[in-house]
């Protein structure tokens, strides 16, 4: 088989994405901005039932087909588990036995400085954000067909740094640096991947902190080139849009979508 068939998209009709942390925040808008694109989408939520079935809901009132399964990103020891699991849902709801495209966005925010971050902060962040990210995407990789996509969610604190980030903003590192190596390996199958690293985005991530406290607010949009902080809708389209067929030439990036900040 040539590199350049390996390098087309899926050809079947329907595209089916996997988003994890989808039942709130950048992980819904971007499950929804997928369905609003004609795909159909698979939610993963970790404790939250009922938010990830209200995503499944909204969906659903879109035309698009969805499920929700239950994962921790941070428990690798899990990971098999969950893939049967989706190898089931797969097959009793699309009559398939793969996924076109992984987007690993789950994560959580954990501000310490370095001198007063513990043990147990760190290890949450890296099985989260890089060990979760490293062996899930291993273990569904049987799953992901020839042509696929896989996006890797990271943070503008890798370029700039914000002191009480230090390991947060470490692992996120590592991630980016990961999405290269996977663009190298995965690129024969023709998986392109790559790295999407919001700026300030107001969520609940983090507390709430950009949303929820004004002062913090006006100083992040005073420091961004287009003079406001992001919204998740400024986050899922893009995300969306790399997994859209026009797309199919760009690997290996880190795409920063921050409005401009502290350029």
């Amino acid at each position: 088989m040539s590199g350049t068939a390996l390098a087309n998209p899926p050809t079947h009709k329907t595209t089916i994405s996997l988003v994890t942390g989808a039942s709130r925040g950048l992980g819904r808008n971007t499950a929804l901005s997928i369905a609003r694109a004609g795909g159909d989408v698979i939610v993963t939520f970790h404790s939250n039932a009922d938010e990830a079935q209200a995503v499944v809901t909204e969906i659903a009132a879109l035309g698009r087909k969805a499920i929700a399964l239950q994962l921790d990103t941070g428990a690798a020891t899990t990971f098999a588990g969950f893939s049967e699991r989706l190898r089931a849902a797969l097959e009793s709801t699309w009559q398939r036995g793969s996924i076109d495209h992984l987007v690993n966005n789950a994560g959580h925010g954990d501000c310490a400085t370095f001198t007063d971050t513990t043990e147990a902060q760190f290890d949450r962040l890296v099985n989260v954000h890089f060990k979760g990210v490293f062996f899930l995407t291993q273990t569904l990789l049987p799953l992901i067909a020839d042509g696929g996509r896989i996006v890797n969610l990271s943070t503008g604190l890798t370029r700039l740094s914000l002191p009480g980030y230090a390991a947060y903003a470490a692992a996120k590192g590592a991630v980016e640096v990961l999405t290269r190596y996977l663009a190298k390996e995965l690129g024969a199958r023709g998986i392109a991947v790559n790295t999407v690293a919001p700026g300030a985005i107001e969520t609940d991530f983090g507390g709430g902190a950009v949303r929820d406290n004004p002062a913090l607010n006006q100083q992040l949009a005073q420091a961004t080139a287009l003079g406001r902080v992001g919204v998740p809708d400024d986050i899922g389209p893009m995300v969306a849009s790399l997994l859209a067929p026009s797309n199919r030439w760009v690997t290996a990036q880190r795409i920063e979508v921050s409005g401009g900040q502290a350029l």
